[in-house]
């Protein structure tokens, strides 16, 4: 009976640790892909990663 309650408990938090996630790198630090355009005067920018 212990040994059930121990485990219901340990599987709690490790739902509630699940869902509270993990962030690994800030916002303002992330990387983002900027896919290839049409510019003005039918310029193609390539795509890019943008901070």
């Amino acid at each position: 009976m212990r040994r059930t309650s121990l485990l219901a408990a340990a599987l709690l938090l490790a739902g509630s640790l699940s869902l509270a996630g993990c962030v690994v790198v800030p916002a303002h630090r992330a990387h983002v892909w900027v896919p290839g355009h049409w510019a003005s005067h039918h310029v193609w920018v390539e795509g890019h990663w943008r901070r």
